[in-house]
């Protein structure tokens, strides 16, 4: 379908999706399933430029509502505890069980978008938890026991977000040429940043002048929204429909590819990038989790809404030319390991030392300026590791960014504790950050020692999952 848009010469806007769904309704009336070829016979199912700007915006927009429905919980759980007399530890089993579900999933996310497409993977779960988050505060109505209810909708949000990025992954590398992948991914990735603000902004203002319920139904009816918008402009509805029957049947897909999974998993450049995955996804959350304590602790008056708000808005621009630059020195002919590297060692490498001033700063100023550029250089991890997966095996990249980032999550809980132990035995800040430049250094090492970008799922001996 790509490549028929290019060959009839149809232009196409990023701002004029009723015009892109005229067009494959046209197409689809000439036979718009028979894909072009490229002189040596072999199939482009790649995007075409004018789809691609189109899948981008949407897919950044999915990914700003996907942070939306995570943070609202975070964001109303002071109100909630007090409207329902939860202490401390409730309200942690209840934030705490969106990251149990969101590691469960991730596998089996990536491995599902492997084989019957990214896209309708994210469709699918998007419908279903942008539904949840709606229904969330009338879960309160059904019994007193809101204390489970609310623990198993954030369990079961966790699930169904689980799939989000090991889908993108999988799309990705099926649709998106290598020369553009890292803007594409860094492009979407901000979607994370932008979430964070929007929800914190409009969600501060729902919550003080309509309550708790409706920052909930803010969220849910925008995802709801978006899942409609995709379904009736981008998606195709029989495709859709044999996907859910496909669904029903076990997945016995007619389409299903085999992986030779045996010797994928015997290569040095494959254990590399899910380590250096490990290490960033766990570092990651350990900031996230930590910095605000941090502040709190050392800068007693400083303002909440600096430190939340200023790191998030370094790292839009910084991950955008992350992605513009890797793809930038990739048309002018450096090799692609080197470009990945590169920008690995600026996402793991260079954010760290960073980070590592952040425990010397003696100012609130000078922590500021640190965390901002720590947190916004971490971006270039997309640039990174990100798509190094979709360079290795674009075949099954879901599954793999799925094995990494499951890790990375279970390896951040651990983390996590770990700096709070740290915090408590030696009474200083400085201990985390020495873990956090010490996690992703062997990440990083792993990963400029082993890494590599050349296919590596094209074995002759398959094997099957």
């Amino acid at each position: 379908m790509a490549s028929s848009i290019g060959r009839n010469g149809v232009q196409v806007y990023s701002s004029d999706l009723v015009s892109l769904h005229h067009h494959y309704q046209q197409q689809h009336v000439k036979n718009t399933y028979k894909e072009s070829t490229k002189k040596d016979g072999t199939v482009d199912s790649y995007w075409s430029r004018p789809e691609s700007r189109i899948w981008t915006l949407m897919l950044l927009l999915g990914t700003c509502l996907l942070y939306c429905a995570r943070v609202t919980m975070p964001i109303c759980a002071v109100a909630m505890s007090s409207h329902f007399d939860w202490d401390k530890k409730q309200s942690g089993i209840v934030l705490s069980s969106f990251f149990w579900g969101y590691c469960l999933t991730q596998i089996i996310g990536g491995y599902l978008s492997d084989q019957i497409g990214g896209e309708k993977v994210l469709l699918l779960s998007a419908s279903a938890w942008g539904f949840i988050t709606v229904i969330t505060p009338l879960l309160t109505y059904i019994s007193s026991a809101h204390l489970i209810f609310m623990t198993l909708a954030r369990f079961l949000m966790g699930l169904l977000q689980g799939v989000y990025f090991p889908a993108l992954a999988s799309l990705f590398s099926q649709k998106v040429r290598e020369s553009e992948r890292a803007f594409t991914c860094s492009t979407v990735g901000t979607g994370s940043q932008f979430g964070t603000l929007v929800i914190g902004g409009a969600g501060s203002l729902l919550l003080d002048w309509y309550g708790w319920e409706s920052v909930f139904y803010f969220s849910g009816l925008l995802t709801l929204l978006w899942v409609y918008c995709m379904f009736k402009y981008l998606l195709n509805e029989k495709e859709l429909i044999i996907c859910l029957e496909h669904f029903s049947k076990g997945l016995s897909l007619s389409k299903q590819t085999k992986v030779p999974w045996k010797q994928l998993f015997k290569k040095a450049p494959i254990w590399a990038v899910i380590v250096a995955q490990l290490a960033t996804g766990s570092t990651f959350f350990t900031l996230l989790s930590w910095l605000p304590t941090f502040f709190k602790d050392t800068f007693p008056e400083s303002k909440g809404w600096v430190f939340n708000v200023v790191p998030w808005l370094v790292a839009i621009p910084t991950s955008l030319f992350s992605g513009f630059l890797s793809d930038h020195l990739i048309n002018q002919g450096y090799k692609t390991i080197t470009v990945r590297k590169f920008m690995q060692v600026i996402g793991s490498g260079v954010s760290s030392i960073f980070a590592l001033c952040m425990g010397q700063a003696s100012s609130f100023c000078k922590a500021i300026v640190f965390a901002s550029v720590s947190i916004g250089l971490q971006t270039f991890n997309h640039s990174g590791i990100s798509v190094n997966v979709q360079d290795l095996a674009p075949s099954c990249a879901g599954l793999l960014f799925g094995v990494g980032n499951t890790g990375g999550a279970l390896l951040g809980v651990i983390c996590v504790y770990l700096a709070g132990h740290l915090i408590e035995t030696t009474g200083s800040w400085v201990s985390v950050f020495n873990l956090v430049a010490t996690v992703n250094a062997l990440g990083l090492c792993t990963f400029l020692i082993f890494g590599e970008a050349q296919r590596m799922d094209t074995d002759s001996a398959y094997i099957d999952l």
